[in-house]
């Protein structure tokens, strides 16, 4: 997916507002196309913009984020310190694609937006998908946990979970990887090869018929969950 994704921010909170805009505004392949403060002048943006992601507040001035949710035909991501589970359960069934607990890292808003830039890439195509792939999108969705304080950036965990789902002992490609996790083929490479120099993957080659080598990974033993540090 070459296109950006453009997003509009609702918040009541003028300040909130801003610093959401800015963190996303900040991720590559992304764009904001308003900051606004109300249900009113977010149905406006929508309206006239067209955006492709609202990242919204469930407390407005002039109304109800979840109601709200349920009436853009635009995907979207609750930001809100509604904590209440039938509240959640709400945003659920008026097709939120995540929800965010208000106070978070900065860090937490960005891993949902690229969550979100990945799953739009798994699902980008015209053709039919089949079961595999409607499967691997949602879990990316749910793969945006916040990930403050980790050592690891959230890519890089993202491949370590990929080649712990393939199964111990089974080796993947990075191209294999790229279309689990929605990630270029580029980018799986670039993340693969310092994580297999670490000893968390091991690498093998495969000669095909073209005898240019493809490069197999596998989690490595001592990597694996449940396995002794």
């Amino acid at each position: 997916m070459t296109d950006r994704i453009r997003v509009l921010v609702v918040d009541d909170d003028f300040r909130v507002a801003g610093l959401h805009r800015d963190m996303i505004a900040g991720l590559a392949g992304f764009e904001v196309v308003d900051a606004v403060h109300t249900a009113a002048d977010a149905r406006r943006v929508v309206r006239a913009q067209r955006p492709d992601l609202v990242v919204l507040d469930v407390h407005l001035p002039d109304g109800d984020g979840i109601s709200l949710a349920g009436e853009l035909d635009v995907d979207v991501l609750i930001v809100s310190a509604e904590t209440d589970a039938a509240q959640v359960r709400r945003a659920i069934r008026a097709g939120a694609v995540g929800y965010l607990v208000k106070p978070f890292d900065s860090r937490a808003l960005g891993e949902k937006a690229l969550a979100y830039a990945r799953y739009r890439n798994v699902l980008s195509g015209r053709a039919p998908v089949d079961q595999e792939t409607i499967d691997r999108a949602l879990r990316i969705l749910g793969s945006a946990e916040q990930r403050a304080g980790r050592a690891r950036s959230a890519t890089e965990q993202l491949m370590i979970d990929a080649l712990g789902e393939v199964g111990e002992g089974a080796e993947i490609s990075a191209l294999e990887i790229a279309e689990r996790t929605g990630v270029s083929r580029a980018t799986a490479q670039r993340y693969l090869a310092p994580l297999a120099a670490q000893g968390i993957a091991e690498v093998t080659l495969r000669y095909g018929s073209t005898g240019r080598p493809e490069h197999r990974y596998r989690l490595a033993a001592a990597a694996a969950p449940g396995s002794p540090r």
